[in-house]
């Protein structure tokens, strides 16, 4: 009997290498290729559960980082992990604070053992190394567990990236038998995924993978992309290493990205993907569409009627763009919270719609056509 994670590889499209599956969890199964929302602190902006689940999503993400720091992970322990303190009933992934060496790198110290931050919020120091990431995570209780990573920014000199991935590839070894380990404190399962680190460089990526590979994770990130690098540099990438990865294990793609990049990402053979670019840009008046993106607090949709998608079922489009304009101009609140949820449906719709592709060996002429709207006039 398989346990309570396992992949099934349900179609892999006849024209690319997009593929359709089913990931198991404890909380539920996830439907690939598939979007988490992000909600760092265990909520994802200005979005409800309701409403959330109502956008089609399947998986949360929550960050250990910012998690340990407040409330800490000793009290969602006691209010029932994140699942029990946030009311999320599907399944979450926890990302380990890797993300935060990049983007807090000046309050940051790294070392073999580990990471020393300085808390953004009051500046006491948080020790984090692979095996305390281990012990937060199970504390939260998340379905996926993500090992500490070394992430730089790009570009960057060849010595730094080569040394954040062979110290990437230690740590994850480290946190691997932290988590194997016979007194593991947490009674709900969890699978803990590694992650490809390298840069840009193509021999890096193939050793650091297979260094993973030989400790036999149940699922693959590839993270340290989205830092710097340029789109079609982050196509090598994945073009290099998704052949190297095991085809029965779910493939993940840290903090990726625009709808262009989650389908040329999906084309590669990508499963899950984060990314806070849905709300924050719903935040900032920005709205995801067919034929690209909208602006909506220019002029010229003060007076249009139209929902800002034909066809979405979303809330937001149950209203006019002038409508939507208004409330950004007006600074009311709603027309955040609308616009977040618009993008959110908009992101899991168009993975919905990529998973059907797949099925019908129709992907190709899916991602083709989507790009083609997305050149259009969006403004």
């Amino acid at each position: 009997m398989p346990g309570p994670f396992h992949f099934d590889l349900l179609h892999v499209d006849s024209g690319t290498l997009a593929r359709h599956g089913q990931f198991h969890t404890p909380h539920g199964p996830v439907d690939t290729p598939a979007f988490m929302p992000v909600g760092t602190q265990g909520a994802v902006k200005g979005v409800t559960l309701d409403q959330l689940r109502q956008t089609g999503a399947q998986m949360m993400l929550a960050n250990t980082y910012h998690l340990a720091l407040r409330p800490g992970e000793a009290i969602v322990e006691q209010l029932g992990g994140l699942h029990g303190m946030s009311g999320w009933s599907g399944p979450i992934l926890t990302d380990s604070g890797g993300f935060q060496l990049f983007s807090l790198a000046q309050m940051i110290k790294v070392n073999e053992t580990g990471a020393v931050f300085r808390s953004h919020i009051d500046g006491r120091l948080l020790d984090l190394t692979p095996e305390r990431a281990v012990e937060i995570q199970e504390k939260l209780g998340s379905d996926v567990a993500m090992v500490l990573d070394h992430v730089v920014a790009l570009p960057a000199e060849p010595d730094v990236v080569a040394d954040a991935t062979r110290r990437t590839l230690r740590w994850a070894r480290r946190a691997k038998e932290h988590a194997d380990r016979a007194e593991r404190t947490s009674r709900t399962p969890q699978a803990q995924f590694g992650i490809v680190q390298g840069g840009l460089d193509p021999a890096l990526r193939a050793e650091c993978a297979a260094g993973l590979c030989e400790l036999d994770f149940p699922g693959y990130a590839i993270g340290g992309l989205s830092v710097g690098e340029t789109p079609d540099e982050m196509y090598r990438v994945l073009d290099g290493i998704m052949p190297l990865l095991p085809s029965d294990r779910p493939r993940y793609l840290m903090g990726v990205g625009t709808p262009v990049d989650l389908l040329e990402a999906v084309a590669r053979g990508v499963d899950l993907f984060d990314c806070v670019m849905p709300t924050r840009n719903g935040r900032n008046a920005m709205a995801f569409t067919d034929s690209g993106g909208l602006k909506l607090r220019n002029e010229i949709h003060a007076r249009d009627p139209r929902p800002v998608q034909e066809g979405c079922p979303c809330p937001c489009c149950a209203h006019s763009r002038g409508y939507i304009r208004h409330l950004f101009m007006a600074r009311e609140m709603l027309g955040p919270i609308l616009l977040s949820i618009h993008n959110l449906t908009y992101y899991q719709r168009l993975l919905a719609d990529a998973r059907s592709a797949v099925s019908g060996n129709g992907f190709a002429a899916f991602r083709a056509a989507k790009l083609a709207g997305w050149r259009g006039l969006g403004s």
